[in-house]
């Protein structure tokens, strides 16, 4: 926000629309809508020197936010969701706009609600001292410090939310923070921060849009006592190398090729539709979304027929338009990632059930709903990370070349187990190599339960708890 913005607000003119107010008073990169190709707005880009003086300011305000009490960062997080209630229709507006994602079904209105219930949900995790020994001779209590300020760089899937998951922890432990947002989906995230920092005090949390050098700056500076990111695998190295040499913590949340597996006493009819929206949440672009299904011989072609049903029923199109829950992919190289994935598939001998052509007179980056059957378990289709719309389907004779098959990556999100019996499939679950396996489910993440990949899908943990710890400074006592 510019200087004189900011004195406008102050002095109590009427507030301007949130776009207005991130916006650039000149200059500034053009966003488009990736389902029309329409303007949307300019967002600032910051340079380095730009990020230095954030994080100085962080640095700043951080003690004064740390001796504030743990009741008064609480408050202070319930009035920043009550700040996003006030202006949800807005924020979520912008963000179809901006990322693509249709208002209905589990996209822009459910990413602003989940914002306000990682908030609230985030305030009242317990964070007491916890009792180590206390035998009678010795004494010692483990408390959980602020770290100072932590740097989080998010992903342009959900842009909002993702951020929010940042962010939310690291204010309840007493830390600042400094949010560099996606190039792709800048203005949800400013305008998220500006409706959030209504309700904090000035400067605890500042975002700095730039290009990836704004982005190395926060990873390697001296004063970021930690960085949490959520993106791609390959971008997460990159972080890693620039963090280390001042060993700072790391929460790294990287790419997912999530499997599931339904079991033989599965019904295909009962779970069609959990499994599609487990794959196809976001169009799917999600980290922790389906990206391949193994379905057992007994029941492939009645799986793959409720599958289709399914997608013939979830409108796709421009996201501000009410009737639609699928929309663009957000950018040309996704989409083009998607549609190369694809053809290669079909080019190896593998049966598109419905979609699988990219129609280039359509505007904006469309790609459609795509079920692939028959697909070898070796296809890049399979083994590479789609991030969209577009589904292989395993067939499998022996579940234990199913399991064997799902663990083969060397990525570990998320994975999933279909059945009848909750008990077998509980068995199956414990043999897979992921963070998370859900059951009869797919992607369900809840801000009480830690989330977290396995193998090259990251490290550290998210929500609950478990969230709070990886944002403080674990400290002894002991008498």
């Amino acid at each position: 926000m510019s200087t004189d913005q900011t004195a406008a607000r102050d002095a109590g003119a009427p507030s301007a629309s949130l776009l207005e107010s991130i916006q650039p008073v000149e200059g500034g990169r053009e966003m488009h809508d990736p389902a029309t190709g329409e303007r949307v707005g300019r967002a600032p880009e910051a340079a380095v020197e730009d990020l230095d003086a954030a994080v100085a300011r962080a640095v700043a305000a951080q003690p004064g936010w740390a001796a504030a009490g743990d009741d008064e960062r609480r408050k202070a997080m319930h009035a920043a969701a009550d700040a996003i209630e006030a202006r949800a229709e807005e924020l979520a507006d912008l963000l179809s706009r901006e990322q693509g994602k249709p208002l209905n079904g589990p996209n822009a209105r459910f990413e602003v609600g989940a914002c306000v219930a990682w908030l609230r949900a985030t305030a009242e995790f317990s964070v007491e001292p916890e009792v180590i020994v206390d035998d009678g001779t010795d004494h010692a209590e483990l408390h959980q410090r602020p770290l100072g300020v932590v740097g989080a760089i998010g992903p342009w899937n959900w842009p909002m939310m993702i951020s929010v998951w940042q962010i939310a922890p690291s204010l309840r432990m007493g830390n600042s923070v400094v949010i560099k947002p996606s190039g792709y989906t800048p203005l949800s995230v400013l305008a998220l921060v500006e409706v959030l920092n209504s309700a904090l005090p000035a400067d605890v949390l500042i975002a700095v849009p730039g290009r990836g050098d704004v982005g190395d700056r926060l990873s390697r500076h001296p004063d970021v006592a930690k960085i949490m990111f959520t993106g791609s695998t390959e971008t997460g190295r990159s972080i890693v190398k620039a963090a280390g040499d001042t060993l700072k913590r790391l929460t790294m949340e990287l790419g997912g090729n999530d499997a599931g597996i339904v079991l033989d006493d599965a019904d295909p009819q009962a779970i069609a539709e959990d499994l599609f929206w487990g794959a196809f949440i976001n169009t799917g672009q999600t980290c922790a979304a389906m990206k391949r299904l193994y379905v057992p011989d007994s029941l492939y072609d009645q799986v793959c027929e409720a599958l289709v049903e399914v997608a013939k029923n979830a409108p796709m199109g421009v996201g501000r338009e009410e009737q639609n829950v699928l929309g663009p992919l957000q950018n040309a190289v996704q989409r083009d990632i998607v549609a190369r994935l694809v053809d290669e598939a079909k080019a190896a001998g593998a049966r598109v059930l419905i979609g699988g052509e990219h129609d280039p007179e359509v505007p904006g980056y469309f790609y459609p709903t795509t079920l692939v059957a028959d697909v070898d378990a070796e296809n890049p289709l399979v083994t590479e990370e789609q991030f969209g719309p577009a589904l292989p389907i395993i067939r499998y004779s022996d579940l234990e070349e199913a399991i064997e098959q799902a663990n083969a990556l060397e990525v570990g999100l998320g994975s999933s187990v279909w059945s009848a019996d909750v008990d077998r499939a509980r068995q199956v679950a414990a043999r897979l190599e992921a963070g998370t396996t859900w059951i009869n489910k797919h992607g369900a993440v809840d801000p009480r339960m830690p989330f977290g990949g396995a193998k090259q899908s990251g490290y550290g943990l998210e929500f609950g708890e478990h969230g709070l710890k990886e944002v403080s400074q674990p400290h002894l006592i002991s008498w």
